[in-house]
Parts: structure tokens; C-alpha cells; sequence
């Protein structure tokens, strides 16, 4: 699998790179004009976009780094390659949220209505970055056998793309990818319910993504670990536990309390 997208002046550009820059650029197009609905304006929302973006990748890159310490600390030089892969999207997440916090704080704005502005373009752009994983031939799962790839009927070229070094691996990018196109899918159709409170749609994400990432974890091969267990997936069920504390608090609300539709 080549990972070099195309070349520019003798310079290669990675898929990895590029179809993170895409999924960048629809998210931030989403935001604003979902943004606009609420009056919330264009300049706070591309300052509020840029800083979260460069933390954000800062963070998911120093989250993957400490978790593989025992590699990079002999490796110090390829501790900013993140064009080679090894962002971790909890780290990113994390480090996002803390941003977005902070900044929405300083501006006054309401920190429960911007996550739900992002939370639906974040999940469809981390569908699209996972098809970085791919091109990088990373991210995949255990090893399978082709008769087995092929029962599921995934598309030949990504059956193709899984065979590494002679054996074929379980496509877990895939599973990813398809998983949150689902959950971008429904939380589309969830915003436009009438009666969605603000903070419902930041936990369906929640839970959505922890549930999928909990699972399809579980089969891969590259997963960071601490005390012997896989950090994402413990991450997953934090990140469950608050999912359905911020739904259920919104149910727990009146009819017409909260609305995250409603346009004041």
C-alpha cells in the first residue's frame, strides 16, 4: 500500500496528512453554518476552530507518544513525525474538549451548545481519518485468512490493503469508519428532532463512539496499554458513563426546557 498521496515540488504528501486536512476543512464548514443558526459568529467560531485544531492534534500526538514511551524515549527524533501516523483521537478529544472549554468560558458562550455543534462534524471527520490508517497500513486487527475477509464482504481493494507482509489482518479502520458514518447518520436525524435538549447530542457521541471504539479495540493489534489493559478501552467506558448522564439529564428536563433547537 503506498501511503504518498501525490507530490508537490519533490515533496510527498502523505494520504494520512491529506484526508485528515479534508476531514478538517468539511468540519469546520459544518460548524460555522450550523453556528450561524444561533447567532454565534463567524470569527469566534474559526478562532475557537483553529486553536482547538492545533491543540488538539498536539494533544492526540503527545497522548499516543506517552503511551509509547518505552519507544520514543530512544526515539526522540520521530516524536513530531505525526505524517508517519500515531495520533491517538482520546488524546485529541481530551485536549479539544479542555480547549474548547476554556475559550468558550472567556467568550461567555454556552460550552454545552458548541459541543453539540461539533460533535456531528468531529465524528463524521474522524470516519474520513480513519482512512489514513489504511493507506499507513496501521490500525488494523488480528490476523484472519482471506475466505474469512471475503465472507464479510468488504470491498477487494481493502482485502487487498490488509495483506502485510503475507498475511492478510481484520480491517478495523473499516469497521471504524463505517461505524461513526452510522452515528453521524443518526445525529443528524437527532438535531433535527424538536424536542432534542442541548447536551443530548454531545451524549449520543459519547456513547455512540465508546460503545463502537469499546468493541472493535478489542481486535486490534496496536492498542496502547496501561497496567495491562487497553487504554482506549477504558477510555470507552468513561466516556459511555458521561454519554448517558448528559442524555439522561436532558430527559430529565421539561418539554420545552433547554431546546437545543430553539433560536433565541
Amino acid at each position: 500500500m503506498n501511503p504518498v498521496a501525490f507530490s508537490i515540488f519533490g515533496f510527498d504528501i502523505r494520504f494520512y496528512s491529506f484526508l485528515i486536512l479534508i476531514g478538517v476543512v468539511i468540519g469546520y464548514v459544518m460548524i460555522v453554518k450550523e453556528a450561524k443558526r444561533f447567532d454565534i459568529s463567524s470569527d469566534f467560531m474559526f478562532n475557537l476552530f483553529f486553536w482547538t485544531i492545533i491543540i488538539g492534534i498536539i494533544g492526540a500526538r503527545l497522548y499516543y507518544v506517552v503511551f509509547n514511551w518505552e519507544y520514543f524515549s530512544s526515539h526522540v527524533g520521530e516524536i513530531w513525525q505525526i505524517w508517519q501516523g500515531g495520533l491517538a483521537i482520546h488524546g485529541g478529544i481530551l485536549f479539544g474538549l479542555v480547549t474548547i472549554s476554556i475559550y468558550t468560558k472567556k467568550h461567555n458562550i454556552r460550552l454545552g451548545r458548541i459541543l453539540d455543534i461539533v460533535v456531528i462534524p468531529l465524528i463524521l471527520a474522524q470516519a474520513i481519518g480513519r482512512w489514513g490508517n489504511f493507506f499507513n497500513s496501521e490500525a488494523y486487527g488480528a490476523a484472519t485468512t482471506l475466505s474469512h475477509l471475503r465472507s464479510m464482504h468488504i470491498p477487494e481493494f481493502i482485502i487487498r490493503g490488509m495483506r502485510i507482509n503475507g498475511i492478510y489482518y481484520t480491517p478495523t479502520f473499516f469497521y471504524e469508519s463505517i461505524w461513526c458514518l452510522v452515528g453521524f447518520a443518526i445525529m443528524l436525524l437527532m438535531r433535527r428532532r424538536k424536542f432534542v435538549k442541548i447536551g443530548q447530542l454531545t451524549g449520543i457521541y459519547m456513547v455512540w463512539y465508546g460503545v463502537g471504539r469499546f468493541f472493535i479495540e478489542a481486535s486490534r493489534t496496536d492498542s496502547l496499554i496501561f497496567l495491562g489493559f487497553k487504554v482506549a478501552q477504558l477510555v470507552s467506558i468513561l466516556m459511555i458513563i458521561v454519554g448517558i448522564v448528559l442524555f439522561v439529564r436532558g430527559v430529565r428536563k421539561g418539554k420545552y426546557e433547554d431546546l437545543y433547537n430553539e433560536v433565541k
